[in-house]
């Protein structure tokens, strides 16, 4: 096996990046948000993820402050799409560097629907989306704690939306709604199988903690 450094890889061998290659797949984070003067955006986001179930906050980060993140922090409020096999074409396109204030709804051929709690919508067709309230904005340091122009915004979820045609035996159908995930490079997957596997006794922490309780109690 061979070791480097990451920023003296060999290019020839690794002409494309290998961590973005290794840290996969990655949910996408679908993000919607709107500023104080009612523009609103939406855009992809390769580094996106549930961070804690009590309370349920997500947080998503941008290499630099585009459109989507400084929208939410302007607002405090953004929401989240799941982008799915169906909706490829359209989550790709809202990836194009638009002017600022231009809808990457109208451009990619997507409805919008309102939220219950937040002002920015959602995507209609998308299948699941969450509201959430902007709780911390991190900037990221390296670790000489030098700032990299990265931010992580994070949000409490304060609604969900589901649609009940994938609701299968009390769960969200995965394999029928065919999220889509993204691996290195221009690689995505997508979800069409799934696969249990009950945890070892008192093993609920090495997955997060305190769900198996949760379970119990039906929360």
């Amino acid at each position: 096996m061979m070791f480097f450094e990451p920023e003296s890889r060999d290019r020839k061998l690794f002409p494309w990046d290998p961590f973005k290659g290794v840290v996969v797949p990655r949910p996408i984070g679908w993000i919607s948000s709107m500023d104080q003067a009612g523009r609103v955006n939406l855009a992809p986001y390769s580094y996106f993820n549930g961070v804690l179930s009590r309370p349920r906050i997500v947080s998503f980060c941008s290499e630099t402050e585009k459109d989507a993140a400084a929208f939410a922090i302007e607002s405090g409020e953004f929401a989240w799409s799941m982008a799915t096999w169906d909706l490829r074409d359209q989550m790709n396109l809202t990836s194009a560097g638009l002017p600022r204030g231009e809808s990457e709804f109208a451009h990619a051929g997507l409805a919008t629907a309102p939220c219950r709690l937040i002002r920015p919508p959602r995507v209609a067709a998308s299948p699941a989306a969450m509201e959430c309230r902007v709780t911390q904005v991190l900037r990221v340091t390296d670790a000489g704690g030098r700032e990299t122009g990265g931010v992580v915004v994070f949000g409490q979820v304060v609604g969900m939306h589901i649609d009940e045609r994938f609701m299968k035996n009390g769960r969200f159908d995965l394999a029928a709604v065919r999220p889509i995930a993204r691996c290195g490079y221009d690689e995505y997957t997508v979800v069409e199988r799934v696969f249990a596997m009950e945890r070892p006794a008192g093993g609920g922490n090495a997955y997060g903690g305190g769900e198996a309780q949760g379970r119990a109690a039906g929360v």
